[in-house]
């Protein structure tokens, strides 16, 4: 019975996601089929006002949490993703054709907006109410290269910021990859067993 109206709620959510397609008050984005199966998806969240004063290690415990439900929910995973401290970029691969980034995308910002709330008690923390996406469409985007271009420049967002000399030492970034808790960004073999591991999940689910 449960499963009967997951599929229900996700199916209401799929409609509600084409019309706000054309809805004016929101931030136009591709048509929904871009961001379904094997999508490429570079994420950027805005804390509410740019506020600060939410992430810490708790937060980052819960935030991977949240993140590891998500994936193995919706069928995506993250290379990498990058905390700052008013804003969070992702970038999400789905590992199964019928992955969903958009349902995966609603799902996530609710997660994250109940965890922002109890993040402190002296503020009352939230996503902006929209956040920016860019769906990697191109060949060379797509491929290992264009990947790893897009994860360098999440990766390298701290340096960027002033918060530390070298990215190895931010402690807010990593990966998830539902199943592998013990992938580690900072390896120096790590994009070449991601994409291992990418293909073994991918053909593990059936595709």
């Amino acid at each position: 019975m449960r499963m009967n109206e997951d599929a229900s709620n996700e199916n209401r959510e799929n409609q509600q996601a084409d019309q706000k397609e054309t809805n004016p008050s929101y931030l136009q984005r591709l048509r929904h089929s871009e961001y379904r199966g094997f999508a490429v998806v570079h994420w950027a969240l805005t804390i509410h006002e740019r506020k600060t004063g939410w992430l810490d290690n708790v937060f980052h415990l819960r935030f991977r949490e949240m993140l590891v439900h998500t994936g193995a929910r919706y069928g995506v995973c993250s290379p990498i993703y990058c905390l700052m401290p008013d804003h969070l970029h992702l970038l999400w691969i789905g590992f199964r054709a019928d992955a969903d980034q958009r349902l995966a995308m609603k799902f996530f910002r609710t997660q994250i907006n109940r965890v922002l709330g109890t993040a402190s008690s002296c503020e009352c923390f939230k996503l902006q109410k929209q956040g920016y996406d860019h769906v990697l469409r191109d060949d060379n985007e797509r491929d290992p290269d264009g990947i790893g271009d897009v994860a360098a420049y999440i990766r390298a967002n701290p340096v960027r910021g002033g918060l530390c000399e070298g990215s190895t030492e931010y402690p807010y970034a990593g990966c998830m990859v539902p199943g592998y808790p013990d992938l580690d960004i900072d390896d120096e073999e790590y994009w070449e067993l991601f994409w291992r591991i990418f293909w073994i999940i991918r053909v593990e689910e059936g595709r």
